[in-house]
């Protein structure tokens, strides 16, 4: 189900206020958007709201259009899963969180199987919402979730090799937002990269760096980390 208005995910003061009322002012025309003939509708995106943390998937699968909000489906029940060991189960995910995605539409099946990848102009016309996204959330902690979502934030890193990128806090500059990033490998069930080690070890180094950025803290209410939880390291 949808809601018509924002919500913030952190203390509102009159300057929150007025950015909340831009962003869903931001969602409500982003769903509208039918610029990517290629694409298959309709546009899936999370509900507005003011978060110090943004999360960036790659696209929506046949699910998310349907069910109308990101992560829908088997791959969001491991992913929220994965947030839950740290603070947030999935509803209070989706109510803290910014959701966004490197592109907002399904884009349909591969010839060869699978879904397909979107275009490099597919996804250059959708990234001047993540523009926009980046200027009104202004979050401090941005975690891109695949490959692609990866490349995007991290300038190219992360295209090849997982494990030269996640486990660990990054620097980073993206649309001109200087932000900390945490990548996470994708939770597709297709993929075992998550499941096997290196990437296991990997991602709870990840998860550990998440649940000890400030950014997080604020979102589950300070509350201490979990014992498990190490903070990572930066580069």
């Amino acid at each position: 189900m949808r809601h018509s208005g924002a919500v913030s995910a952190v203390t509102p003061g009159p300057g929150a206020r007025r950015s909340l009322a831009l962003i869903r002012d931001h969602v409500a025309a982003l769903r509208q958007c039918r610029d990517c003939p290629d694409m298959v509708g309709p546009v899936v995106t999370g509900e507005p709201v003011l978060s110090p943390v943004l999360l960036i998937g790659q696209a929506p699968g046949t699910h998310e259009g349907p069910a109308g909000r990101p992560f829908a489906w088997t791959a969001g029940k491991t992913m929220f899963g994965w947030f839950s060991r740290i603070g947030l189960d999935e509803e209070a995910f989706r109510r803290r969180v910014y959701m966004a995605a490197v592109c907002r539409c399904f884009p349909g099946k591969d010839a060869k199987g699978g879904d397909r990848v979107p275009r490099p102009d597919e996804v250059s016309r959708c990234a001047r919402y993540l523009a926009t996204e980046m200027s009104l959330v202004r979050p401090r902690l941005v975690v891109p979730v695949g490959k692609l979502a990866i490349a995007q934030v991290l300038d190219g890193a992360g295209a090849g090799q997982l494990a030269d990128v996640v486990g660990r806090i990054h620097r980073a500059t993206y649309h001109g937002q200087a932000v900390e990033v945490a990548p996470l490998p994708h939770p597709s069930g297709a993929s075992t990269w998550h499941r096997i080690e290196p990437g296991k070890g990997l991602l709870d180094q990840a998860l550990a760096a998440i649940a000890g950025h400030e950014a997080w803290r604020e979102l589950v209410g300070g509350a201490s980390r979990p014992a498990t939880a190490a903070r990572g390291a930066r580069s």
